[in-house]
């Protein structure tokens, strides 16, 4: 098949079928980018999403972005990030047209409220994975423990939140070779 329209298609794919946000396709990505297509590593599609945190936009549309230009230069970032929010758009496009109060049906949030406890199920299970995968030695612990100390307790900006573990693990790094 075409790379451009492979991209676009699994892009769309995940769009269409994971709710949640950026965070909630952690999994989504990861089963399809790095162990299905190989386009990139799990070190990769964390590295992204990172970034993808810390640039204006949402973090799916971003990741999307990173990894159809990784794949395939300005063309496959147009294609993979028409694919996530193509769906998107359909959805909301239909809804908006046929029902003029759609979150007011009881059927519609009684859907919401299980979509809501997936999510959370989504999301947990990306952190698991997260956890295992880079959560290695002491000094991980300590940032990671910091960082979410921070987080649930200030209203710091994710963005702060990044670059401040980044600097620490770049200190205790020249730290360790000194």
């Amino acid at each position: 098949m075409n790379i451009y329209l492979d991209l676009f298609l699994t892009f769309a794919k995940i769009g269409a079928v994971t709710f949640g946000g950026g965070y909630a396709m952690l999994p989504m990505f990861q089963r399809e980018l790095c162990e299905k297509h190989g386009w990139v590593t799990n070190d990769e599609i964390l590295d992204y999403y990172a970034v993808a945190q810390c640039t204006p936009g949402v973090i799916a549309v971003n990741t999307a972005t990173f990894v159809g230009a990784k794949k395939k230069g300005a063309l496959g970032a147009a294609c993979a990030t028409v694919g996530v929010v193509f769906p998107a758009i359909v959805i909301i496009s239909i809804i908006a047209l046929f029902l003029r109060h759609f979150a007011e049906y009881p059927v519609v949030q009684h859907a919401f409220g299980g979509i809501r406890v997936a999510v959370a199920v989504l999301i947990t299970t990306a952190v698991i994975k997260l956890w295992k995968s880079n959560i290695k030695n002491l000094r991980a612990v300590l940032i990671f423990a910091a960082a979410l100390l921070i987080t649930v307790f200030t209203d710091w900006s994710p963005v702060y939140l990044v670059i401040a573990a980044a600097a620490v693990g770049l200190l205790c790094e020249k730290w360790r070779k000194a």
